[in-house]
C-alpha cells in the first residue's frame, strides 16, 4: 500500500480547510501540507454555497460585546462562551485578511466603507457580503491563494478519508487511510497533525440544503477514532428552503437577507403568520423560531398545497429585489418562478449542525494531533446559529487551526502507523466488493432520510426519538452487511461511495437522536413537543457523547462553559432569548 508522509494533513476544502492550509504555510513555508478534498477544489462543499455573508464588527456604533451577546442569546445560552468570544473577537481581523491578503471584494456602501446588511436575530446590521453569493467569492479567492503555494501544499482531489489512524494507546491521531475515488486506490497518509474540516451531515434529512458530497464523513471518522462530541441534538433547520418537487434544487436555501430586507412569511391562507410566534421581531426572528413557525403552520393545515409556506418579496418592488438579490432571483427562475414578482413556496430545510467534536479555542480535541474546525466542531453556536456566523466560524477557526497545526508540526515527529489497524480499515471497506450477496444500501438511504425528518426533525418527542435511536442502531448493522454489485470495478464506483456515505450518515444520526432524547426540554433548534419549556434550572448543561468501544455510545452532561457569565447569572437575571 502506498504511503504519503506529510507534516499536516487537512481533510476538507471549504472555508476552514483552505484557510487552515494558508496559515500553516504562512507560519512556516518549510512545512509540507496535504489538502484532500472529496470533490474538486473550489467546486465542492458548502462554503461556496454561502449566500448571505459574514458577521463582523466594523462600525464604531457596533461592538464585539454586542455581537457576542447576540450570539449567546441566539444560542440559548448553552454556547461555549470561550469559543463564542473567540469567534466575534477574531472576526474583524479575519475579514481584513480576506480583503487585503486573500483578495475578496466585499460590497461597498456609498461612503466607500464595506457595506453591512441586516440579518435576523442581531441587534446591529453587521453582515458583510458580495451581493447574495458571498461564498463563491470567498472560496474562489482562497483557492487562488492555495494554487500560488502549490509547491508546499499538495492537493488531492476526489480523495476521501475512510478512517483516522491512531497510536496503540488510542490517544493520538497520526494520519488517515484514504481512498482515491477516481482510481479506487486505498492508501495511507502519515501526518504529524491532522485537521478535519469536512462539514456536517444535514443531508441525511428528506429536505436538506447541503451539497450532496457533504455526508458527515469527518464527524464519523472522529467518532470512530474516539473523539468527544458536544450538543449533537442541536441541528439547525433553515426556514426558507426552496420547494421544487423532485428537483435537486428542492431544499436549497433562499438566503436570510430576504427576511432581513423586509420579506414576509405567509401561509397558504395568505396570513403573515409570524405574528403568532414572535410579534416583536416577526420575520427577523432567529432561524429556529421562524423554521418552527413554518413547520407548525404546515402541520396545522395552513400550508400550501405542496406542504410548504411562502416567502413574499413583492411589496418591496421588483427592481429592488432583482438588484439586491440577483443570485436568489436566478435560483428561483431555474424552477420557473419569479421571486421579485410573486410569492415563492418554501419549507424548513435541514441546514447546519451546531453540535460536533468538542474543541478548545485552538481547535484542539481530546485526541492529540487531531484538530477540528468549522461545522465538524461543536460549541460555538449553542442551540442555534445566527445567519452570517457560519462562514465566520469556518474562516475564524480555520485560521486558528492552521496556526495551531504549524506550531505543533514544528515540535512533533512522524509516528509509525500500525499495519494491523490499516489492514482492519482496508478490509472493512473493501469487503463490500468481495461479498457474493448482501444488503442493498439504497432502501437504507431512503429510510434514514425519512426517519430523521419525521422522528428527529423540526419538532421532536420522546417516543419518536426512542424509536429513531433503536432503528438507527439496526440500520448501522444493516449497512455493515451491504455489498457492491458483483463484477463492478472500483474506479469511480458510486455505489461503493454511497455505502460509505450512508454509513457515516447513520453514525452521525445516532449521535443526534441519542442527544435529542436525553435533553428533556426545548431550547433553540431542539424543540420537544412533550417538553415545550426551556428549563434553565436543570438544562444549562452541555451533553457529551463518545465511542466507548464497538461504536457504543457513552453519554454524560456537564455545566455550560461560562467564562463571561455563569449559569446562576442567567437564572437570576431571567434572561430570555
Amino acid at each position: 500500500m502506498n504511503e504519503i508522509k506529510t507534516d499536516v494533513l487537512i481533510l476538507g476544502s471549504g472555508g476552514a480547510g483552505l484557510f487552515a492550509a494558508l496559515h500553516v504555510y504562512d507560519n512556516n513555508p518549510g512545512l509540507n501540507v496535504v489538502l484532500a478534498t472529496k470533490g474538486l477544489i473550489g467546486k465542492c462543499g458548502c462554503s461556496r454555497m454561502v449566500q448571505g455573508g459574514l458577521n463582523v464588527v466594523l462600525n464604531p456604533a457596533d461592538s464585539v460585546e454586542k455581537h457576542f451577546m447576540d450570539t449567546i442569546k441566539g444560542g440559548g445560552f448553552v454556547n461555549n462562551q470561550d469559543l463564542a468570544w473567540t469567534l466575534v473577537k477574531d472576526a474583524p481581523k479575519t475579514v481584513h485578511e480576506l480583503e487585503v491578503k486573500v483578495g475578496c471584494f466585499f460590497d461597498r456602501a456609498e461612503d466607500g466603507q464595506i457595506h453591512q446588511k441586516a440579518f435576523a436575530g442581531q441587534s446591529f446590521d453587521r453582515t458583510v457580503h458580495v451581493a447574495d453569493l458571498s461564498g463563491i467569492q470567498i472560496i474562489s479567492r482562497l483557492t487562488d491563494q492555495i494554487f500560488r503555494r502549490e509547491e508546499k501544499i499538495k492537493i488531492l482531489e476526489e480523495t476521501r478519508g475512510l478512517d483516522l489512524l491512531t497510536t496503540e494507546e488510542g490517544d493520538r491521531v497520526i494520519g488517515a487511510v484514504m481512498a482515491n475515488v477516481r482510481s479506487g486506490e486505498i492508501f495511507v497518509i502519515s501526518a504529524k497533525v491532522v485537521i478535519v474540516a469536512t462539514g456536517g451531515s444535514a443531508s441525511m434529512y428528506k429536505i436538506s440544503a447541503p451539497s450532496f458530497d457533504k455526508t458527515g464523513d469527518g464527524m464519523a471518522m472522529c467518532f470512530r477514532a474516539g473523539a468527544e462530541f458536544v450538543d449533537m441534538e442541536m441541528l439547525q433547520f433553515h426556514p426558507t428552503g426552496l420547494l421544487a418537487g423532485q428537483s435537486r434544487l428542492s431544499g436549497s436555501v433562499l438566503e436570510e437577507g430576504l427576511r432581513g430586507a423586509g420579506g414576509y412569511m405567509i401561509n397558504g391562507l395568505g396570513e403573515r403568520y409570524m405574528e403568532r410566534y414572535d410579534p416583536e421581531r416577526m420575520e427577523r426572528s432567529t432561524r429556529d423560531r421562524v423554521a418552527r413557525a413554518g413547520y407548525m403552520e404546515i402541520m396545522a393545515g395552513r400550508g400550501t398545497e405542496n406542504e410548504g409556506v411562502m416567502i413574499d418579496m413583492t411589496h418591496l418592488g421588483a427592481e429592488f429585489v432583482e438588484n439586491k438579490f440577483p443570485g436568489m432571483c436566478e435560483r428561483v427562475r431555474d424552477i420557473g418562478k419569479d421571486l421579485a414578482r410573486e410569492p415563492v413556496e418554501v419549507s424548513p430545510t435541514a441546514h447546519f449542525q451546531m453540535g460536533g467534536v468538542k474543541i478548545d479555542i485552538h481547535c484542539q480535541t481530546n485526541l492529540k494531533g487531531l484538530l477540528v474546525a468549522g461545522e465538524d466542531s461543536g460549541g460555538v453556536h449553542g442551540s442555534n446559529r445566527l445567519g452570517g456566523n457560519g462562514i465566520c466560524e469556518s474562516t475564524v477557526f480555520g485560521r486558528r487551526a492552521g496556526d495551531t497545526a504549524a506550531a505543533l508540526a514544528e515540535q512533533e515527529i512522524l509516528r509509525p502507523y500500525r499495519q494491523e489497524q490499516v489492514e482492519k480499515i482496508k478490509r472493512r471497506w473493501l469487503y463490500l466488493y468481495k461479498r457474493s450477496n448482501g444488503v442493498d444500501i439504497y432502501p437504507i438511504r431512503d429510510e434514514i432520510k425519512l426517519l430523521m425528518w419525521e422522528k428527529v426533525g423540526v419538532v421532536r418527542d420522546g417516543l419518536k426519538l426512542q424509536e429513531a435511536v433503536d432503528r438507527l442502531d439496526e440500520l448501522l448493522e444493516m449497512a455493515g452487511q451491504a455489498c457492491v454489485a458483483k463484477g463492478t470495478l472500483n474506479r469511480y464506483n458510486m455505489e461503493w461511495n454511497d455505502i460509505i456515505n450512508v454509513t457515516n450518515w447513520i453514525t452521525v444520526g445516532r449521535l443526534v437522536a441519542k442527544s435529542a432524547l436525553l435533553r428533556t426540554e426545548s431550547r433553540g433548534s431542539h424543540y420537544r413537543s412533550d417538553h415545550t419549556e426551556t428549563d434553565n434550572q436543570n438544562w444549562l448543561v452541555n451533553i457529551y457523547l463518545k465511542n466507548k468501544g464497538n461504536l457504543q455510545l457513552e453519554n454524560y452532561a456537564k455545566p455550560i462553559i461560562a467564562s463571561k457569565f455563569s449559569a446562576n447569572d442567567i437564572r437570576k437575571s431571567n434572561i430570555k432569548y
